[in-house]
């Protein structure tokens, strides 16, 4: 690569590429970085949204998901991307920009292999690097891979960001810029509570706690990533030149609140197992709670929010996961309990750790709205609530109030 041209990544939601309106700020922003003297590697999601042609949920649509297998969905969901990346590399080569489209495979993305939620275990970088020693731009399929047998597998919905950002670490690149159709990362959902505002900073360990706890702007895998690779990255609108919001390390930003947004997840079951007491044979309670997790895990159920206790193990799933989780922990002899119709807000800012009174001023707010909190569990720079699903938004909207952001 030319010791002139620093490498920049730079991937365009399927909402940035579904019109040809869109397909074209995207490759105004190409060439705006290669008129820089940067190396643009682009990464591209399925076309558009559920209902569009080529968009993820449209073609799951084509095939009853009850006769399809997890390796035969993985390859149906991995066509959107594909398309993706010809019609944009063909858009450049039109605009006189030479591009080529690589697949995941051609990247040299090797994942694990795991259906449908792959980890991306390496990079080969030789054939982008190649490509762009000879002033190529390679628009590069994300949300895919190759295990170490040569079976493709996705990474999961969102899956793009983590392809961008993990060429951006491989690569070394100077910056990954997620492009997609809002301002940036907001202090919460802007289509749930007006007054959310677009953040001009947030730090890495606030973006990978907004993912985990339900916001949707940047996928998980990507967020932790970031986070643990130091990598610099931008989120920004494909259509207006604004700056977008830039995701920097903790220790280069000192939060000057103390908390940076809220968030919120529904449709959640909680489940209360009842275990041996705990004073009366410490070994059995032990024993059972470790059971209950190795019952959860072998089910592929993610828990949140466990709590143990003297007699029972109090934790969270997914309403989808709830049905499942009851009928495994009973068939292993457990008493299960469950409440349904719940919801998860959660106070987001690294500017909370050690500060007294956070935890305070959180239940006094929802006490002034009458709403009852279930269950809290905690942070460095998080707090979470289970309430009924039905308070969630108002819940999020007096802590957003409330913290003033």
């Amino acid at each position: 690569m030319k010791a002139t041209m620093q490498v920049i990544v730079m991937k365009f939601g399927g909402t940035s590429l579904a019109t040809e309106e869109g397909r074209g700020h995207a490759v105004a922003r190409i060439k705006a970085e290669r008129e820089q003297g940067h190396s643009p590697v682009v990464v591209v999601s399925a076309m558009g949204r559920l209902g569009e042609p080529y968009a993820t949920d449209t073609l799951l649509s084509l095939v009853d998901e009850k006769h399809c297998g997890a390796h035969e969905k993985d390859l149906l969901m991995s066509v959107g991307e594909l398309l993706s990346a010809v019609v944009l590399a063909a858009r450049l080569n039109e605009e006189g920009v030479f591009a080529r489209a690589f697949t995941g495979a051609d990247a040299g993305i090797i994942t694990d292999a795991v259906d449908g939620a792959a980890t991306i275990t390496s990079i080969d970088t030789a054939a982008i690097k190649a490509a762009l020693n000879e002033g190529t731009v390679a628009v590069v399929t994300g949300f895919q891979g190759l295990d170490g047998t040569g079976v493709l597998h996705t990474l999961g919905r969102g899956g793009s960001d983590t392809s961008a950002c993990a060429l951006g670490v491989a690569l070394e690149a100077k910056r990954v810029d997620i492009y997609t159709d809002v301002d940036g990362i907001f202090t919460a959902d802007p289509r749930v509570i007006k007054e959310a505002r677009a953040l001009k900073t947030i730090t890495a360990d606030e973006l990978f706690q907004m993912a985990r706890h339900g916001s949707k702007v940047v996928h998980a895998p990507a967020a932790e990533l970031a986070l643990q690779s130091g990598a610099h990255m931008r989120v920004r609108n494909t259509f207006n030149e604004g700056e977008g919001t830039e995701v920097v390390s903790l220790n280069a930003f000192k939060p000057d609140s103390v908390a940076t947004a809220v968030t919120t997840v529904s449709d959640i079951t909680r489940l209360r197992v009842r275990l041996p007491y705990v004073k009366d044979d410490p070994e059995a309670h032990m024993k059972a709670q470790t059971e209950v997790y190795r019952l959860m895990a072998d089910e592929s159920i993610s828990i949140d929010m466990f709590t143990p206790m003297n007699d029972r193990l109090v934790f969270s799933v997914p309403a989808k996961d709830a049905e499942g989780a009851v009928a495994s922990l009973s068939a292993a002899g457990f008493e299960v309990a469950s409440r349904a119709n719940l919801g998860k807000v959660t106070l987001v800012g690294s500017g909370m750790h050690g500060v007294p009174g956070v935890m305070a001023r959180v239940a006094r707010c929802l006490m002034d709205q009458n709403i009852d909190i279930l269950q809290i569990s905690d942070s460095h720079a998080t707090i979470s609530l289970l309430i009924d699903e039905k308070d969630s938004i108002e819940a999020a909207r007096a802590l957003h109030r409330a913290f003033g952001l």
